[in-house]
C-alpha cells in the first residue's frame, strides 16, 4: 500500500514539476526577457532545486569508455558475460593491441540500496593494470515474480558461480555488505576442495562481525525485532513495474534512511546548491548534481535477501559465531588455506565500524600470517575507502601490491 501511495504522490506532483520546468526556462534562459528581472535568478534557482528534490533518479551509466594503459589511451567496452535474474556479470573489456598478464579481479558490488555504478571510481582506478569484472545488480522491481525469490544463500550461489566461471588465477574484491557472502562462498568452495580457489580476497569496510564498534546501522538492527523490519519496511511492487507483487525493501525507503543518518549535511548541501545557482557558480553546482545523481539513484532489494541479511549478519552474528548456514551447509572460514586475505577499514567509517572487517582474520585462522594483511586507513570514512583521492593515492597502491605479491 505504501509503495502505491508513493507512486501516486509522484504522479500528483507532475503538474507542479511541469510548472517548475517552465519557470526555470522563463526566468533562467539567457534568451528569455524574464531572466533579467531582480528576482529572476532566485525564481530560477528555486525551480531547479524543486525539480531535483522531487525527480526520480534512474540508474546512472558507467561512463567508462577508455582507460590509460602504459601511457596510451585504450578503448573500453562493457560486455555482459553472465546474466542471472538479479545480477549481470559485466566485463570491462579493454581493446589491447598486445596481450598483458594483468591480474584478474572480480569486483563484488554491494546490493544495499545504491546501484553498482557507485563503484565507478573503483573500476576506473583498477582498469589500467587489471582485468575487471563487476557484479551489476538488477533492481528487484524489474524482476518478474515467476523468477522466484532471492535469499542470502542465492547471493552466495551467484558468487560461487562467478568465481568458477572466471577462474583460474582470480582475485575477489568485495566492498561493504558483500564481504559476508563472499567469505561464505570462498569458505564453502574451500570445504568442498573445489579446484582453482581465488588467489586473494580483498575485503573493504564490511560487517564480518557487526558486534565490533557498532554504528547507527548496527544499533537499529539490534534494537528492533526481526518482525519489525518485515512489517514496516517490506512492501509489494505496484502494477506499473515488471516485478508487480514481488516483495521488496523499496528504494525510496532506503533513501529516506540514508538521508536520516545525516539530515543536516544533506540540508546544507542543497542550500549550498541554491547559493551556487544564485552566484552562477556552475562548476560547484555541477559537482553537486554529479554526486546526488548517483546518491539519489536507488534500487529495490528483494525482501528475502534483506531480511536474511538483517537476521544473519546484524542480529544473530552467525558468521563470527560459527553458525552461518548456506543451504544446510555450515560456513567454516577456517577451511580456507590457499587464498590470501587483505582487509581494509576507514578510520571514520560510520557504516561499518572499526574491527568489523578485520574480524575476518580471526575466522580465517589457517591462512598463513605472511599471506594476511590489515590496513586501517587514517582520515577516511566509508565512501572514501573505494572512491576519491585517498582511494586512488593511498588504498589502491596497497591493493595493487598485495595482488601482485600473492599471484
Amino acid at each position: 500500500m505504501l509503495y502505491s501511495l508513493f507512486e501516486a504522490q509522484h504522479t500528483a506532483l507532475a503538474p507542479l514539476r511541469y510548472a517548475a520546468e517552465l519557470s526555470r526556462g522563463w526566468f533562467g534562459h539567457p534568451f528569455s526577457p524574464f531572466s533579467y528581472g531582480p528576482m529572476s535568478k532566485r525564481i530560477s534557482a528555486g525551480s531547479d532545486l524543486f525539480l531535483r528534490v522531487t525527480q526520480r533518479y534512474e540508474k546512472p551509466g558507467w561512463s567508462i569508455n577508455e582507460t590509460m594503459v602504459d601511457g596510451q589511451s585504450v578503448a573500453v567496452r562493457l560486455v555482459e558475460v553472465r546474466a542471472k535474474p538479479l545480477c549481470r556479470l559485466v566485463h570491462f573489456e579493454r581493446a589491447l593491441t598486445q596481450p598483458r598478464n594483468d591480474p584478474k579481479v572480480l569486483l563484488v558490488a554491494p546490493l544495499s540500496g545504491h546501484h553498482a555504478t557507485l563503484l565507478r571510481d573503483t573500476v576506473r582506478t583498477l582498469l589500467p593494470e587489471h582485468e575487471v569484472w563487476v557484479t551489476d545488480w538488477v533492481d528487484a522491481r524489474m524482476v518478474p515474480v515467476y523468477d522466484g525469490p532471492f535469499h542470502l544463500s542465492d547471493y552466495v550461489d551467484y558468487i560461487r558461480e562467478f568465481i568458477r566461471f572466471l577462474s583460474p588465477d582470480l582475485n575477489v574484491i568485495s566492498v561493504c555488505q558483500p564481504t559476508v557472502p563472499v567469505l561464505a562462498a570462498v569458505s564453502l568452495m574451500a570445504a568442498a576442495r573445489e579446484p582453482n580457489p581465488p588467489k586473494a580476497m580483498v575485503m573493504m569496510g564490511g560487517p564480518i562481525d557487526a558486534r565490533k564498534s557498532p554504528t547507527a546501522v548496527n544499533n537499529l538492527a539490534m534494537k528492533r525485532p526481526h518482525s519489525w523490519f518485515e512489517q514496516h519496511l517490506i512492501h509489494r511492487v505496484p502494477a506499473k513495474y515488471p516485478g508487480v507483487m514481488r516483495r521488496v525493501y523499496p528504494g525510496f525507503l532506503q533513501h529516506l534512511g540514508f538521508v536520516a543518518m545525516n539530515p543536516d549535511r544533506h540540508f546544507d548541501a542543497h542550500g549550498d546548491y541554491f547559493d551556487h545557482l544564485l552566484r552562477g557558480d556552475d562548476e560547484s553546482a555541477e559537482k553537486h548534481r554529479d554526486f546526488y545523481d548517483e546518491y539519489n539513484a536507488v534500487l529495490d532489494m528483494p525482501a528475502e535477501y534483506y531480511l536474511d541479511t538483517i537476521r544473519t549478519v546484524f542480529q544473530e552474528f552467525a558468521l563470527p559465531k560459527g553458525r552461518m548456514m548456506v543451504r544446510n551447509e555450515l560456513v567454516r572460514p577456517q577451511t580456507i588455506r590457499e587464498t590470501a586475505l587483505l582487509t581494509i577499514e576507514g578510520e571514520f567509517d560510520d557504516i561499518s565500524g572499526n574491527g568489523q572487517t578485520e574480524a575476518a582474520h580471526l575466522l580465517c585462522l589457517n591462512i598463513g600470517r605472511e599471506r594476511r594483511e590489515h590496513f586501517l586507513v587514517p582520515g577516511v570514512g566509508h565512501y572514501g575507502i573505494f572512491a576519491g583521492r585517498r582511494w586512488r593515492e593511498v588504498i589502491y597502491p596497497r591493493i595493487r601490491a598485495f595482488l601482485r605479491t600473492h599471484r
